[in-house]
C-alpha cells in the first residue's frame, strides 16, 4: 500500500465525501480531513459526514429539470451522494428529497469502511502538500479560508444562506392545511391557506420581527437561491406570495378555489414525523420566528423541532482562481470543489466533488485531468464557473443555461425554420446531454458507466 499515491481531501461535507470516494473508487489513497465534530460550525448538529443542513432537496426530478439532468449523469458513474440519496429518498412530489438522518447515515458508513480512505478527524489550518482537494465547505474556518486566500492571490467573497424551520407533524393542523401538490400532481406536501387578512397579518409581523445582526466587518449579502422570508418580504407585500407563497395550481378543498397565499410544508424525514416550511429560509431570531410561524394557518400551535438558522458561506471568485478541471491556476496540485468553487446546491456541490476527486486521481496516476463535454450538465457548470465574469461573480445553480441552445428546426419540406418550445427542447437536451456524459466518461475517463434510461415524461 506504501506505493499508492495519495489524495488529500479537506472537508467530508457532500463535496468533499463525493470527492474522497471518487479518487478512492479509482485505486487511489485518500486522507480526509474533518473538524467536526472536535470543532462544531453554526450550522451542523452532528459530526457525521455529507450532513445537511438547509433543504433536505437534491432539486427536480425528470426530463425537463437541469438539476433532473444532473442526478442521471452522477447515477451513471456511480456516484456516492445521489446514490444515498436514491436510497434514502422521501415522498417530495417530482423532487429527489432525502430523509436526512438515513442519508447521511449511508454516506458516513461507505466512508468510514473503505479499505482506502483515511479519516483524519481535527481542524486543518493549513493546506497539505501534494494533490489535495478543498472541499471545507461554506463554512469553511478562518485559519484555512486564509491560507486558501493566499494560494489563490485572491480576496475571499462571501454571502449569507440560510436554513428553514421544521415542524413536528401531529403539532400542524389538518383541519385547516391539506395534503397536495401543485395542479393536483401529488400529495407530498402540506399546505397552509391565508386569507387575504390572515396574510397581511402574518406579513405585519414578518416586517416588525428581530433578524440576526451581522458583526460589523460582515456585509450582509444574500444569494437568491436560498433568500430568508424576510429578506423577500423587504421587496414589497405581495412579493413573497407571487414567490414561495404562490397559491397557484392548490385547491383548497373547503372553498375550491386558490387561497390568497399559500406555504407549503416538505417530508424531512421517512417516516414523516418533520416537515420543514419550503422557501421559509430564516434569520429571525427564534422567539420572534416562533410567533411569525404561529401565524401560518394550520401552524397555529406548532411545535417547532428545529429553529430557521443563519450563517456566512465563503466562496472563491472561481472564473479569477479555477480552470474548468477545478484546479486552481496558481498550483494546479490543488482542486477546489462545492460551494467555495462557486457553486449553490448540495447536488452541485457532490458533482464537483466528484469530478475534483475523479481529477485528482488521474493526476495522481500521471494522467491528464478532464472536462465534461460542454452538453452534459456538469460540463455545462464547471465551464461556466472557470469563464464567467469575474466582477460581481455570485454562485451558481445548475440551469438550461448553461448548456448549448439547440439549433434551430428546418421544416424540410417548406423550408421555414422555427425554434422549439422550452418544453420540447428540455427534453431533447437532456437527452443529448446524458449521451454525451455517459460517452465521455467511458471512453475519455475510461470509468465504469451504468447506462441510464430517460426518465418517463410524466414525472416531468
Amino acid at each position: 500500500m506504501s506505493d499508492v499515491p495519495v489524495v488529500s481531501v479537506i472537508g467530508a461535507g457532500l463535496a468533499g465525501s463525493e470527492a474522497a470516494l471518487a479518487a478512492a473508487g479509482q485505486g487511489v489513497r485518500v486522507r480526509l480531513y474533518e473538524m467536526r465534530p472536535a470543532r462544531m460550525t453554526p450550522a451542523h448538529r452532528t459530526g457525521n459526514f455529507a450532513e445537511l443542513v438547509c433543504s433536505t432537496s437534491l432539486g427536480g426530478e425528470g426530463i425537463q429539470q437541469s438539476k433532473g439532468l444532473l442526478q442521471s449523469e452522477m447515477r451513471s458513474v456511480g456516484a456516492a451522494i445521489v446514490g444515498s440519496a436514491d436510497a434514502a429518498k422521501v415522498p417530495a412530489g417530482n423532487a429527489l428529497a432525502v430523509d436526512r438522518e438515513e442519508f447521511s447515515a449511508r454516506v458516513t458508513r461507505l466512508i468510514r469502511e473503505h479499505p482506502l480512505i483515511e479519516v483524519v478527524e481535527g481542524e486543518v489550518s493549513v493546506i497539505p502538500e501534494g494533490l489535495v482537494v478543498i472541499a471545507s465547505g461554506p463554512l469553511t474556518s478562518e485559519a484555512l479560508a486564509e491560507d486558501v486566500a493566499r494560494l489563490t492571490g485572491s480576496e475571499r467573497l462571501s454571502f449569507y444562506d440560510a436554513a428553514a424551520p421544521v415542524i413536528d407533524v401531529d403539532s400542524i393542523d389538518l383541519t385547516v392545511a391539506w395534503r397536495a401538490g401543485r395542479y393536483d400532481q401529488s400529495a407530498d406536501y402540506i399546505n397552509c391557506p391565508f386569507t387575504k387578512e390572515e396574510y397581511l397579518r402574518f406579513f405585519g409581523a414578518l416586517e416588525q420581527a428581530r433578524t440576526h445582526t451581522p458583526h460589523d466587518w460582515e456585509k450582509l449579502e444574500f444569494f437568491e437561491g436560498c433568500m430568508p422570508i424576510e429578506e423577500i418580504a423587504r421587496r414589497g407585500v405581495d412579493t413573497p406570495r407571487f414567490g414561495p407563497m404562490s397559491p397557484k395550481g392548490l385547491d383548497d378543498p373547503r372553498t375550491g378555489r386558490w387561497p390568497y397565499a399559500v406555504a407549503q410544508l416538505r417530508q424531512e424525514d421517512r417516516e414523516g414525523r418533520m416537515w420543514s416550511l419550503v422557501g421559509f429560509q430564516t434569520g429571525l431570531k427564534w422567539g420572534d420566528q416562533k410567533e411569525v410561524v404561529h401565524l401560518i394557518p394550520g401552524l397555529q400551535n406548532a411545535e417547532i423541532v428545529r429553529y430557521g438558522v443563519m450563517h456566512r458561506n465563503t466562496y472563491l471568485n472561481a472564473p479569477a482562481v479555477l480552470d474548468s478541471t477545478l484546479q486552481l491556476k496558481a498550483d494546479p496540485t490543488k482542486l477546489v470543489a462545492g460551494v467555495l468553487a462557486g457553486t449553490e446546491g448540495y447536488l452541485e456541490s457532490s458533482a464537483t466533488g466528484w469530478l475534483a476527486g475523479t481529477n485528482a486521481a488521474r493526476l495522481a496516476r500521471g494522467l491528464q485531468p478532464l472536462t465534461p463535454p460542454a452538453e452534459s450538465m456538469l460540463g455545462g457548470l464547471v465551464r461556466y464557473l472557470a469563464s464567467a465574469n469575474p466582477k460581481g461573480f455570485q454562485p451558481m445553480n445548475v440551469n438550461w443555461a448553461l448548456v448549448p441552445e439547440l439549433p434551430v428546426e428546418i421544416n424540410e419540406k417548406t423550408g421555414k425554420t422555427r425554434k422549439l418550445g422550452k418544453r420540447e427542447k428540455r427534453p431533447v437536451m437532456f437527452a443529448r446531454g446524458l449521451n454525451a456524459f455517459m460517452t465521455w466518461a467511458q471512453d475519455e475517463a475510461g470509468l465504469s458507466v451504468t447506462p441510464q434510461a430517460l426518465p418517463e415524461p410524466a414525472e416531468t
